[in-house]
């Protein structure tokens, strides 16, 4: 590992920043394979990457990270039908760890000792929700925490009022759940269109993350975007593929455990990655302290490729520069075991190597920005164009989420006007009141518009269930805007009581009045 460096005189910045998202689950549809998702994400990722970052701000460390957790993620984190559900599944982890003892004494020991440390966590720190959680290590200033739009849209397709509402509903969120509005935000699948910087401004926002190709690799500092003081910043693929790429990187390594071998009797995974192309049958059995030293080798060579770039970026600037490495929070825990060890050893040994490491804001605050830049259309996945969204595959989607849109504002335009059942959202002034079938339609919408229903039918995971769940919701915007825009409450009230799994708002505080056209 390179040697210590100056810590008043750093070499360059480095921030990581972590994505946490998975599409709504409970209470408002299932995942083929219910909530085991998500209840293997909180109990493999969630939660050790939270203990392992509380451990480090009581070490008086602090900016180690920005965090963002979706508001479909957070409305989970704090529901009390999963709370319970995630708590009964930690304790048939244990149950399944003593299961396979006699066949499995070593993992079954091993397995033993990290469910029930995972269990510990949870009832010490998390009964009350994700939010406390997270609250406390932001409070701490351990972490920054990234917000946006509610349920995960991809923006640049939406109407421009839809788009608006969607991000100031989800900002709105996560200042209910945290105590403020969040200044920066990760945009869903880092999609962009030009002008959108004009929104951000106008919702709060200073900043927002972007793919590094958007830059045209020029991810060493922050940038204005335009004429706008709303800053983007770049993930810088180089080290991020470092750790994980479509193609390589740590988790890979042969004695890593392997994702993807179940012992099926239990649950549990038995056997180490071994090598790429070694089938289930022959992978050998995993061993802890194996990956335990791995994991320091991997930080060492993580450490030394940021300090090797963030040399380069001084020779290139002639200042120090940032280097941002951005990836789903699930990948720390969940698709790789160690991912959380992984990442406090990098975080304990970049500051030796002469590396600051910051938030987003941190580094703004530091002033690593620079010259302002023109954005293309972008994104962060395939082409790193908007193709998964909104190309030929998904043209079906595109086509029902335009109507989607057209069906809840034609909704919404309707109440001002409104007679007979409707005259009573009207106030004496002519403004309307709050109509909570409004909302529920709005919440309706915004789940239709998800952009993870593109997603899963293009990159063909889950594709049949994708397109259900897309339709399921656009039929009921369908057809409760019908009946509002008709004046039939009753008719509509009556319908909406068969929706035993939405009857409310995912997310309690909407206003459908918020959709309503700005006054010229």
């Amino acid at each position: 590992m390179t040697g210590a460096g100056d810590p008043q005189n750093p070499v360059g910045t480095f921030c990581l920043v972590l994505h946490s998202h998975l599409p709504l689950l409970a209470h408002h549809g299932r995942w083929p394979v219910g909530e085991e998702w998500l209840y293997q994400s909180w109990a493999h990722a969630y939660l050790p990457v939270t203990a392992m970052l509380r451990r480090l701000a009581a070490e008086g460390r602090r900016d180690l990270l920005t965090l963002g957790v979706t508001p479909v993620l957070a409305s989970q984190l704090d529901d009390p039908h999963c709370l319970r559900g995630v708590h009964d599944w930690l304790g048939g982890w244990t149950l399944r760890a003593h299961s396979a003892a006699t066949r499995l004494p070593d993992l079954a020991a091993h397995e033993h000792r990290v469910s029930t440390a995972a269990t510990e966590e949870f009832e010490r720190h998390w009964r009350h929700g994700g939010s406390p959680v997270l609250r406390g290590l932001s409070d701490a200033g351990a972490v920054e925490l990234l917000g946006g739009p509610a349920a995960h849209p991809f923006a640049p397709l939406l109407d421009p009022r839809v788009r608006r509402f969607s991000l100031t509903s989800g900002l709105a969120d996560h200042a209910l759940r945290l105590g403020s509005a969040p200044s920066g935000i990760w945009a869903p699948e880092c999609g962009y269109a030009p002008g959108m910087e004009r929104g951000y401004a106008d919702a709060g926002v200073s900043r927002f993350l972007v793919d590094g190709p958007a830059l045209r690799g020029r991810t060493g500092l922050a940038r204005p975007v335009g004429d706008s003081d709303v800053l983007c910043v770049g993930r810088d693929l180089e080290i991020t593929y470092r750790v994980w790429s479509p193609r390589k990187g740590y988790p890979g390594s042969a004695e890593y455990r392997d994702f993807h071998t179940w012992d099926h009797d239990s649950g549990l995974k038995p056997a180490r990655v071994t090598g790429r192309r070694v089938p289930s049958e022959r992978k050998r059995g995993y061993d802890p302290d194996l990956a335990a030293a791995a994991v320091q080798r991997d930080a060492r060579d993580f450490v030394d490729t940021v300090v090797a770039r963030l040399t380069g970026l001084r020779d290139e600037l002639g200042r120090p520069g940032l280097t941002v490495a951005a990836f789903d929070t699930e990948l720390f825990g969940h698709w790789w075991h160690e991912g959380p060890q992984w990442l406090e050893a990098v975080l304990r040994a970049l500051p030796e190597a002469g590396v600051a490491v910051r938030t987003l804001g941190g580094a703004v605050a530091d002033g690593l920005v620079g010259d302002p830049v023109e954005l293309d259309e972008c994104s962060w996945g395939s082409g790193k164009d908007w193709r998964v969204w909104a190309g030929p595959q998904v043209c079906d989607i595109v086509e029902r989420n335009a109507e989607v849109q057209r069906d809840l504002l034609a909704a919404v335009d309707a109440v001002p006007a409104a007679t007979g059942p409707d005259a009573a959202l009207t106030r004496s002034g002519g403004g309307p009141v709050r109509d909570p079938l409004r909302d529920l339609l709005a919440d309706q919408a915004l789940h239709a518009l998800s952009s993870d229903w593109a997603f899963m039918v293009s990159k063909d995971s889950a594709a049949g269930y994708a397109r259900d769940r897309a339709g399921l919701h656009a039929g009921r915007v369908r057809e409760l805007s019908g009946l509002l825009r008709d004046g039939r409450r009753r008719a509509a009230t009556r319908r909406v009581e068969h929706w035993t799994d939405a009857r409310t708002p995912t997310f309690g505080h909407l206003d459908a009045r918020d959709l309503l056209a700005p006054p010229d």
